[in-house]
Protein backbone atom coordinates (compact mmCIF):
# COMPACT_ATOMS: atom_id res chain seq x y z
CA UNK A 1 0.00 0.00 0.00
CA UNK A 2 1.27 3.61 -1.04
CA UNK A 3 1.98 6.38 1.59
CA UNK A 4 -0.79 8.57 1.68
CA UNK A 5 1.12 11.57 1.46
CA UNK A 6 0.89 15.36 1.96
CA UNK A 7 2.69 18.05 0.18
CA UNK A 8 3.27 21.06 2.20
CA UNK A 9 5.43 24.29 0.64
CA UNK A 10 4.69 27.96 -0.02
CA UNK A 11 6.47 27.61 -3.87
CA UNK A 12 3.57 26.59 -6.49
CA UNK A 13 6.48 25.84 -8.65
CA UNK A 14 8.30 23.63 -6.19
CA UNK A 15 4.78 21.55 -5.38
CA UNK A 16 3.99 20.96 -8.90
CA UNK A 17 8.03 19.92 -9.43
CA UNK A 18 7.64 17.28 -6.35
CA UNK A 19 3.82 16.15 -7.77
CA UNK A 20 5.80 14.94 -11.24
CA UNK A 21 8.56 13.76 -9.42
CA UNK A 22 6.47 11.50 -7.17
CA UNK A 23 4.08 10.61 -9.64
CA UNK A 24 6.72 7.98 -11.11
CA UNK A 25 6.52 6.23 -7.71
CA UNK A 26 2.52 5.40 -7.56
CA UNK A 27 3.55 2.61 -5.98
CA UNK A 28 5.31 4.67 -2.63
CA UNK A 29 3.42 7.80 -2.42
CA UNK A 30 -1.10 8.63 -3.36
CA UNK A 31 -0.97 12.02 -2.79
CA UNK A 32 -4.05 13.26 -0.63
CA UNK A 33 -3.51 16.65 -0.62
CA UNK A 34 -1.15 19.96 -0.96
CA UNK A 35 -0.91 23.11 1.92
CA UNK A 36 1.05 26.73 0.83
CA UNK A 37 1.67 27.57 4.42
CA UNK A 38 2.35 26.54 7.76
CA UNK A 39 -0.96 27.37 9.12
CA UNK A 40 -2.45 25.69 6.48
CA UNK A 41 -0.46 22.57 6.53
CA UNK A 42 -1.62 22.07 10.28
CA UNK A 43 -5.04 22.18 9.94
CA UNK A 44 -4.79 19.48 6.96
CA UNK A 45 -2.70 17.15 8.62
CA UNK A 46 -5.19 17.04 11.84
CA UNK A 47 -7.87 16.41 9.35
CA UNK A 48 -6.49 14.10 6.80
CA UNK A 49 -3.68 12.19 9.09
CA UNK A 50 -1.25 11.18 6.29
CA UNK A 51 1.00 8.91 6.84
CA UNK A 52 3.86 10.83 5.28
CA UNK A 53 4.78 14.92 4.68
CA UNK A 54 7.14 16.35 2.58
CA UNK A 55 7.56 19.38 4.18
CA UNK A 56 9.34 23.11 3.47
CA UNK A 57 11.17 24.29 6.39
CA UNK A 58 10.84 28.26 6.00
CA UNK A 59 7.26 29.46 4.96
CA UNK A 60 4.53 31.59 6.01
CA UNK A 61 2.60 32.13 9.15
CA UNK A 62 4.54 29.22 10.99
CA UNK A 63 7.90 27.58 9.26
CA UNK A 64 7.94 23.62 8.58
CA UNK A 65 9.79 23.97 12.44
CA UNK A 66 7.07 25.74 14.23
CA UNK A 67 3.90 23.89 12.30
CA UNK A 68 5.23 20.43 13.45
CA UNK A 69 5.60 21.31 17.05
CA UNK A 70 1.94 22.02 17.28
CA UNK A 71 0.83 18.69 15.46
CA UNK A 72 -0.88 16.53 17.71
CA UNK A 73 -0.42 13.51 15.38
CA UNK A 74 3.16 13.07 13.99
CA UNK A 75 3.40 12.02 10.58
CA UNK A 76 6.40 10.70 8.99
CA UNK A 77 8.46 13.52 7.67
CA UNK A 78 11.02 14.33 4.47
CA UNK A 79 11.90 17.86 4.54
CA UNK A 80 12.56 19.55 1.19
CA UNK A 81 14.17 23.06 1.24
CA UNK A 82 16.32 25.97 -0.48
CA UNK A 83 17.96 26.50 2.85
CA UNK A 84 21.35 24.27 2.80
CA UNK A 85 21.96 26.00 6.48
CA UNK A 86 20.06 23.98 8.32
CA UNK A 87 21.75 20.75 10.30
CA UNK A 88 21.84 18.63 6.99
CA UNK A 89 23.25 15.90 8.45
CA UNK A 90 20.65 16.00 11.90
CA UNK A 91 18.10 16.60 9.45
CA UNK A 92 18.77 12.80 7.66
CA UNK A 93 19.30 11.03 10.89
CA UNK A 94 16.05 12.23 12.89
CA UNK A 95 13.70 12.91 9.59
CA UNK A 96 12.95 10.08 7.01
CA UNK A 97 14.99 12.59 4.24
CA UNK A 98 16.68 15.83 3.67
CA UNK A 99 15.83 16.86 0.17
CA UNK A 100 17.65 19.91 -1.25
CA UNK A 101 15.76 22.05 -4.26
CA UNK A 102 15.42 21.95 -6.86
CA UNK A 103 15.38 17.55 -5.91
CA UNK A 104 16.37 15.58 -8.18
CA UNK A 105 14.83 12.49 -9.87
CA UNK A 106 18.16 10.14 -8.72
CA UNK A 107 17.85 11.88 -4.92
CA UNK A 108 14.69 11.10 -4.73
CA UNK A 109 14.77 7.29 -5.45
CA UNK A 110 17.37 7.01 -2.70
CA UNK A 111 14.31 8.55 -0.52
CA UNK A 112 11.91 5.77 -1.69
CA UNK A 113 14.76 3.51 -0.83
CA UNK A 114 14.69 4.50 2.71
CA UNK A 115 10.72 4.26 2.85
CA UNK A 116 10.32 1.03 1.36
CA UNK A 117 11.83 -0.31 4.68
CA UNK A 118 8.91 0.21 6.66
CA UNK A 119 5.12 -1.61 6.55
CA UNK A 120 2.11 0.76 6.78
CA UNK A 121 1.45 -1.10 9.90
CA UNK A 122 5.40 0.04 11.02
CA UNK A 123 4.85 3.57 10.43
CA UNK A 124 1.60 3.65 12.23
CA UNK A 125 3.53 2.81 15.51
CA UNK A 126 5.50 5.34 17.43
CA UNK A 127 8.15 4.84 15.03
CA UNK A 128 12.39 6.01 15.67
CA UNK A 129 12.36 8.64 13.20
CA UNK A 130 8.76 9.80 14.77
CA UNK A 131 10.70 9.50 18.15
CA UNK A 132 14.29 11.20 17.04
CA UNK A 133 12.46 14.26 15.31
CA UNK A 134 9.97 15.33 18.36
CA UNK A 135 13.23 15.04 20.46
CA UNK A 136 15.40 17.15 17.49
CA UNK A 137 12.31 19.72 17.79
CA UNK A 138 12.60 20.03 21.56
CA UNK A 139 16.48 20.61 21.04
CA UNK A 140 15.30 23.56 18.49
CA UNK A 141 13.05 25.41 20.89
CA UNK A 142 14.20 28.69 22.44
CA UNK A 143 15.71 27.71 25.91
CA UNK A 144 13.80 30.31 28.28
CA UNK A 145 16.66 31.10 30.44
CA UNK A 146 16.79 33.00 33.67
CA UNK A 147 18.67 36.48 34.08
CA UNK A 148 17.78 37.08 37.52
CA UNK A 149 16.20 34.98 40.84
CA UNK A 150 13.41 36.91 42.83
CA UNK A 151 13.16 36.48 46.38
CA UNK A 152 10.78 37.75 49.14
CA UNK A 153 12.23 40.04 51.34
CA UNK A 154 10.26 40.83 54.12
CA UNK A 155 7.49 42.33 52.20
CA UNK A 156 10.04 43.16 48.72
CA UNK A 157 10.30 41.51 46.13
CA UNK A 158 14.51 41.56 45.35
CA UNK A 159 15.51 40.22 41.84
CA UNK A 160 19.24 39.12 42.57
CA UNK A 161 21.20 39.17 39.39
CA UNK A 162 22.89 35.63 38.43
CA UNK A 163 26.23 37.36 38.34
CA UNK A 164 26.24 38.25 41.78
CA UNK A 165 24.50 34.10 43.15
CA UNK A 166 27.68 32.40 44.06
CA UNK A 167 25.46 28.89 44.52
CA UNK A 168 21.99 27.68 45.28
CA UNK A 169 21.27 24.89 47.85
CA UNK A 170 18.50 22.52 48.59
CA UNK A 171 17.50 22.25 52.22
CA UNK A 172 14.98 19.27 53.41
CA UNK A 173 12.08 21.13 50.53
CA UNK A 174 13.18 24.35 50.08
CA UNK A 175 16.27 25.97 48.08
CA UNK A 176 17.95 28.97 49.17
CA UNK A 177 19.70 31.02 47.09
CA UNK A 178 23.40 32.28 48.26
CA UNK A 179 25.14 35.67 46.86
CA UNK A 180 28.78 36.56 46.82
CA UNK A 181 28.50 38.12 49.98
CA UNK A 182 27.45 35.11 51.78
CA UNK A 183 23.36 36.40 52.10
CA UNK A 184 20.86 33.24 52.08
CA UNK A 185 17.23 33.90 50.29
CA UNK A 186 14.64 31.23 50.21
CA UNK A 187 13.99 30.66 46.57
CA UNK A 188 10.55 29.22 45.00
CA UNK A 189 13.01 26.95 42.63
CA UNK A 190 13.71 23.16 42.51
CA UNK A 191 17.29 22.01 41.63
CA UNK A 192 15.81 20.27 38.90
CA UNK A 193 14.31 23.29 37.85
CA UNK A 194 17.41 25.51 38.27
CA UNK A 195 19.46 23.24 36.45
CA UNK A 196 17.05 23.24 33.48
CA UNK A 197 16.76 27.29 32.98
CA UNK A 198 20.04 28.44 34.09
CA UNK A 199 22.91 29.06 31.93
CA UNK A 200 26.07 26.59 31.36
CA UNK A 201 28.20 28.01 33.73
CA UNK A 202 25.53 27.28 36.53
CA UNK A 203 26.89 23.70 37.14
CA UNK A 204 25.51 20.75 39.02
CA UNK A 205 28.18 19.65 41.59
CA UNK A 206 25.94 17.40 43.50
CA UNK A 207 21.96 16.64 44.33
CA UNK A 208 21.26 19.73 46.31
CA UNK A 209 24.07 22.15 44.50
CA UNK A 210 24.29 24.46 41.95
CA UNK A 211 27.07 26.46 41.87
CA UNK A 212 28.19 29.46 39.43
CA UNK A 213 31.16 28.81 38.36
CA UNK A 214 32.48 32.18 37.26
CA UNK A 215 32.87 32.21 41.27
CA UNK A 216 35.16 29.15 41.90
CA UNK A 217 38.30 29.95 42.85
CA UNK A 218 39.75 26.36 43.59
CA UNK A 219 39.24 22.91 42.57
CA UNK A 220 41.07 20.57 44.73
CA UNK A 221 40.58 16.57 44.04
CA UNK A 222 38.82 14.75 46.99
CA UNK A 223 38.78 10.93 47.57
CA UNK A 224 36.03 8.68 45.97
CA UNK A 225 36.24 10.79 42.18
CA UNK A 226 34.80 13.83 44.46
CA UNK A 227 36.04 17.37 44.66
CA UNK A 228 36.03 20.18 46.68
CA UNK A 229 35.45 23.59 45.48
CA UNK A 230 36.09 26.79 46.88
CA UNK A 231 34.79 29.87 45.94
CA UNK A 232 35.72 33.52 45.65
CA UNK A 233 32.69 34.49 48.35
CA UNK A 234 33.78 36.45 51.27
CA UNK A 235 33.64 33.75 53.39
CA UNK A 236 35.93 31.45 51.03
CA UNK A 237 32.99 29.10 51.11
CA UNK A 238 33.90 24.96 50.30
CA UNK A 239 31.53 23.08 49.01
CA UNK A 240 32.06 18.85 48.11
CA UNK A 241 30.81 17.62 45.21
CA UNK A 242 28.81 14.16 44.63
CA UNK A 243 30.88 11.17 43.50
CA UNK A 244 28.11 10.84 40.42
CA UNK A 245 28.51 14.41 39.39
CA UNK A 246 32.12 14.18 39.30
CA UNK A 247 31.86 14.47 35.44
CA UNK A 248 30.34 17.65 35.12
CA UNK A 249 33.54 19.26 36.75
CA UNK A 250 35.52 17.70 34.99
CA UNK A 251 34.05 18.85 31.66
CA UNK A 252 34.13 22.25 33.40
CA UNK A 253 37.71 22.21 33.67
CA UNK A 254 38.88 20.09 31.55
CA UNK A 255 40.58 17.15 34.02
Amino acid sequence: MPFTTLLIDDEPLAITRLRRLLGKFEDTFDIVGEAHNGAEGLDLVEKLRPDLLFLDIEMPLLTGFEMLARLTYMPMVIFATAYDQYAIKAFEENSVDYLLKPIEAERLQKTVEKLQKFTKNEQNEVNPFNQNLLQLLDQLKPKKELHAVSVKFGEKILLIPLQDIGFFEAEDKYVFLVNKEGQKYLTSYTIATLEEKLPEHFVRVSRSTVVNSHHIKEIQKHFDGKFILTLTDKKSTKITSGQSFADNIKRLTEL
